[in-house]
């Protein structure tokens, strides 16, 4: 696990950093039944080989031991950079623009795939180019306004209320026919 390519094989997993063997080889399991491209329901290929890759890492000590080292330095320089950047991420309009990123990329996953309408957290931040840390306080207060909500699978998925404050907070430019926020 090297900066550029920084994977959180713990997130992949959904699984504490400190998790016992057996609890990896569980979890491995169930995600691995879940994505499996033979899966008719919930198979998803690419996340099915990032769930193997993680389990492969995690199961063998050695290697889990060199992963925990990058990983908590890759950890630590994140909340660095949260802590650097709580002046600045505290203005209201950035965070309103991103609670509206958020329900715009679900929305369109919403409806380009209607069957399979949700959005993991993982796949989120690399959407719209923000940490999850930067993500938490917008995804609990979309939440709690019942605007999005998780699935059974864990995945972010968008409300018919998260719709119609979209579609509120939102208007057409006509010369991109693409949506822009309402000043």
């Amino acid at each position: 696990m090297d900066q550029d390519s920084a994977v959180d094989y713990y997130e992949v997993l959904q699984i504490s950093a400190a998790a016992e063997p057996e609890t990896i080889h569980r979890v491995h399991r169930l995600l691995a039944q879940r994505f499996h491209p033979d899966n008719q329901e919930t198979g998803n290929e690419s996340r099915f080989r990032l769930v193997t890759e993680a389990y492969r890492v995690l199961s063998d000590p050695e290697q889990r031991a060199r992963y925990d080292v990058v990983h908590q330095r890759l950890q630590q320089d994140r909340w660095r950079l949260v802590a650097q950047g709580a002046e600045t991420e505290n203005d209201f309009g950035v965070e309103q623009r991103v609670r509206l990123t958020v329900l715009e990329v679900l929305y369109t996953k919403r409806r380009v795939e209607p069957h399979q309408p949700g959005v993991f957290l993982i796949d989120l931040e690399k959407m719209i180019g923000r940490p999850r840390e930067h993500l938490e306080f917008t995804l609990w207060y979309l939440t709690q306004k019942k605007l999005l909500q998780r699935s059974d699978s864990s995945m972010l998925v968008i409300t018919a209320d998260g719709i119609d404050h979209l579609e509120e907070n939102y208007q057409i430019n006509p010369q991109t026919r693409r949506l822009r926020a309402v000043n």
